[in-house]
């Protein structure tokens, strides 16, 4: 019996989990997050992924602030 050389399902499952990840396969995968809440669990859901994204927002911008404030102070310092 001959081998021909092909690709594993195993081979082929990473290959199609990469493509996902670069957004190589499903166009429907990026409008998913467009579509409105169906259910009132959906739409609690829905709001405490958009305040969790808020919080995360408001804290990344703080942390920025505090960097300015030191390497300001830092320059003070240094003249």
């Amino acid at each position: 019996m001959t081998e021909t050389p092909g690709i594993s399902r195993r081979k082929a499952l990473a290959l199609f989990g990469i493509g996902a990840v670069f957004g190589l396969v499903g166009a429907s995968l990026g409008t998913a997050s467009d579509a409105e809440a169906l259910t009132i669990g959906m739409e609690r859901r829905q709001d405490r992924r958009v305040n969790r994204r808020d919080r995360r927002e408001d804290r990344r911008d703080a942390r920025q602030v505090r960097r300015e404030g030191r390497r300001m102070a830092r320059e003070i310092r240094r003249e």
